[in-house]
């Protein structure tokens, strides 16, 4: 009687396991987007078109496929192309710093 129990609980236990896992990859990656738009917003800021474009221009391109991504529901990919863009942002941000640092 316990060990049936005991096993009716374990299987419970594995599938809300299996569902919370499975939840979190289903979730648009809404946070990860605002971070890499509000990293572009700021590196645009600080003079990044001039000083880092390249940078700047991956961030902008790892974002736009980031939406695409969205709108065909694979979030995953969404999520990993929102996090390339706030990287390149913020190299593109750091690339700007310096420029204007080394100009007189």
């Amino acid at each position: 009687m316990q060990s049936t129990r005991l096993i009716i609980f374990l299987r419970g236990a594995v599938l809300a396991a299996l569902l919370a896992v499975a939840g979190c990859q289903t979730a648009p990656p809404v946070q990860e987007m605002s971070d890499a738009r509000q990293a572009i917003m700021a590196a645009k800021e600080a003079g990044a078109a001039e000083h880092a474009s390249d940078d700047l221009q991956a961030a902008v391109d790892f974002l736009e496929s980031a939406e695409r991504s969205i709108n065909a529901e694979n979030y995953a990919q969404a999520r990993r192309d929102a996090l390339q863009a706030k990287a390149k942002a913020h190299d593109a941000l750091r690339l700007s710093e310096t420029g204007r640092q080394d100009k007189p």
